[in-house]
């Protein structure tokens, strides 16, 4: 079973990903991989050394084109899944961006995005990302 957690800060070297909740025109933004067939919140890993929010504004403009947007974290979260780091907790900052500008073109392994009022039926990480927008609606942001 998957278990989410929310934090309001956690030791800076532990934050492992950055999820980027992200909406334009006042729509949700949700992307789709090139190998999957479901659609996903934006985001992904922390490169060594960087920064995590230079993490989420790489993320966001790989896997959605953003160009100028605006961007605030909103809360640590954890997942701890027996499918997941060995069934250890791990750790990853949610942020919140609304974009102004996007390019026309990706250039990564997204396919393509999908700027809607609806959340999708069909997630890629069914267990985890439900619970991470529920949250930040919880806490104002949506």
């Amino acid at each position: 079973m998957t278990e989410i957690k929310f934090y309001e800060s956690i030791e800076d070297e532990l934050l492992k990903f950055a999820v980027i909740i992200s909406k334009t025109q006042n729509k949700y933004i949700f992307c789709k991989h090139k190998d999957r067939d479901t659609w996903e919140i934006p985001g992904g890993h922390r490169e060594n050394g960087e920064n995590i929010i230079d993490t989420a504004k790489r993320e966001l403009y790989e896997e959605t084109g953003a160009l100028e947007f605006n961007i605030e974290p909103i809360c640590v979260y954890s997942v701890t899944a027996p499918d997941n780091f060995n069934g250890e907790e791990s750790f990853g900052m949610l942020f919140f961006a609304y974009i102004k500008c996007l390019e026309t073109e990706l250039h990564s392994e997204i396919e393509k995005i999908v700027i809607v009022d609806e959340l999708p039926k069909r997630w890629t990480y069914p267990d985890i990302q439900p619970h991470l927008l529920n949250e930040a609606k919880r806490r104002g942001y949506l």
